[in-house]
């Protein structure tokens, strides 16, 4: 009787481990950076991927960079999936050899035929990585608290003008960008300027201007907050951020394009992902031009593919980075710069919040 006991356990055991397995199988873990930009990605592509396929998908948030990734990877313990990185992180991340090589030619054709090679932007496709949207960091302000409304990115720095609290994401990217174009330089010309110590300096010195007056936030949901609760006057964002604040809030927030730094994320598979396969099938389904056309009517970041593009909702054109009414003035993020500078450039920002 005891061994017929045992076995019985045995046999149990072993196929609540089969179930545990066949479980984790069907389920992925794909990274993001919360808020309203995942609720797109949930509607655009997990949800309709969970419905075609039966994989659930985990979705779980974090605030960028390669700490996580690199730690994960680099234990042998990855329990990533799928991870939406930028552009700098995706060039590092597969220099690093924390995320996979991708086969383009894998990847869903245009809707009208062309392959995706040709159907994507140029810098969207990368060694390791495959174009999600385009977004932008923009600034933006309560038009019920500001009575002459400001239009250039230059208004952002002007205390005298438009005095109060600024909000600002606490890292030197973007912000050295902007400060340069505040400070009259062309958005051709920003990271000609920045390359040198010279023009270092002088992005630095124009954000000496408002240091005293700068409230810095981490994640993209905590700048619309900023606004709404009447901590700053003016922050930073990322637009999306901004549109779903007066979308969806019924917030009054204005954005200002003049100054706008544009830039790509991309989905990446980390090198040892646990479930590689269903991975790969994800990836390549989120960015078919129906899931990135769709993304679009939940949030106002453009999608990195020409077929895409001409699928967006006429009512989201001209809130989307890429609209030609919004590029009068406006900086292709420079990806081969940041990944040169990043390091250099945190160690002095660091030090300069510490002055």
């Amino acid at each position: 009787m005891q061994k017929l006991i045992s076995f019985t356990s045995v046999v149990a055991l072993g196929l609540t481990c089969v179930i545990s397995v066949a479980s984790a199988a069907e389920r992925i873990t794909v990274v993001s950076f919360g808020g309203a930009y995942t609720n797109a990605q949930k509607k655009g592509s997990h949800e309709p991927f969970m419905k075609k396929t039966g994989v659930e998908i985990l979705s779980e948030d974090y605030n960028g960079g390669l700490g996580k990734l690199r730690a994960q990877v680099e234990s042998g313990k990855v329990t990533w999936d799928v991870v939406d990185l930028e552009t700098s992180d995706v060039i590092r991340a597969c220099d690093e050899g924390l995320i996979d090589p991708i086969n383009v030619g894998d990847l869903e054709p245009g809707t009208d035929g062309s392959a995706a090679a040709q159907d994507f932007m140029p810098t969207a496709l990368k060694k390791c990585g495959v174009g999600a949207i385009v977004w932008s960091t923009v600034f933006a302000y309560d038009k019920s608290k500001i009575k002459t409304a400001p239009h250039s990115i230059a208004d952002f720095f002007n205390l005298q003008a438009y005095p109060g609290k600024r909000g600002m994401k606490r890292t030197p990217k973007v912000n050295l960008e902007m400060a340069l174009m505040a400070d009259g330089v062309k958005a051709d010309d920003v990271y000609k300027v920045l390359s040198t110590p010279a023009g270092q300096d002088r992005a630095f010195k124009k954000l000496d201007q408002i240091k005293n007056q700068l409230v810095w936030w981490k994640s993209g949901a905590q700048a619309p907050q900023l606004l709404a609760d009447g901590e700053v006057v003016m922050t930073t964002a990322y637009n999306g951020r901004i549109y779903n604040a007066v979308k969806n809030e019924s917030k009054p927030f204005v954005i200002v394009w003049d100054g706008q730094v544009m830039d790509i994320d991309y989905w990446a598979i980390p090198t040892g992902a646990p479930n590689k396969d269903k991975a790969k099938a994800f990836l390549i389904f989120a960015t078919a031009p129906e899931q990135l056309a769709r993304q679009s009517k939940y949030i106002s970041y453009g999608p990195p593919r020409k077929t895409a593009a001409a699928m967006v909702d006429v009512s989201m054109k001209n809130d989307i980075p890429t609209a030609p009414v919004n590029l009068s003035n406006a900086l292709a993020a420079n990806a081969e710069f940041w990944a040169d500078y990043e390091d250099e450039l945190n160690e002095r920002f660091t030090a300069w919040l510490a002055n």
